[in-house]
């Protein structure tokens, strides 16, 4: 069965000039591209405990509830990320025996294969479109976020910082992408 691109965590880090969001960046297995996906700080706390192997993590529930499930229902799944909508990537839990399917917050299927090892993957098409060259994360601090992964409240924040900079090619391709999202929400 297909499943798309493989990915791998890479890092969080927060965003510059944002209190309560920060970036994951997920990459493929070859390190030759990777992603960006917005979270929230709460996220990025989790993320760092696992990354750090904070012991309290094998009490926690995406640890727990993944020893339940490989232990005594002997699943197989697998986590896909297939889509974007109003700016946020779609992504789903597939259980590769029935091909069920069942919806999950992509931070959350993250840190659900970050806790579990349960694979995770993105449409090959969506990789395409999405991703950009990696970047080790340790030397370069700057990290791309393609335009219709932001939110509309990001999208707003990035407008005004790019006019305060002076930046107005860049406010005038945010300004685009606000509107085109914006016009198809009457509709």
């Amino acid at each position: 069965m297909y499943k798309g691109i493989r990915l791998r965590f890479v890092s969080v880090s927060e965003i510059v000039g944002s209190d309560d969001l920060a970036l994951i960046i997920l990459a493929d297995e070859q390190r030759e591209r990777q992603i960006s996906i917005v979270c929230g700080r709460d996220m990025a706390v989790q993320l760092d405990m696992r990354v750090r192997k904070i012991p309290v993590t094998q009490r926690m529930l995406p640890e727990v509830l993944s020893s339940i499930i490989s232990d005594r229902m002997h699943l197989c799944f697998y986590m896909l990320i297939n889509g974007i909508s109003d700016g946020q990537y779609d992504s789903v839990i597939v259980n590769d025996d029935t091909n069920d399917v069942i919806p999950i917050r992509v931070s959350d299927a993250v840190l659900l294969s970050v806790a579990s090892d349960i694979p995770l993957y993105i449409d090959e098409r969506l990789m395409r479109q999405q991703s950009v060259m990696y970047r080790n994360p340790s030397v370069e601090m700057k990290i791309p976020l393609p335009m219709n992964a932001m939110s509309i409240e990001m999208l707003d924040k990035a407008i005004e910082r790019a006019i305060n900079e002076e930046n107005y090619e860049q406010a005038s391709l945010l300004t685009e992408e606000r509107n085109r999202r914006t016009s198809g929400l009457g509709k």
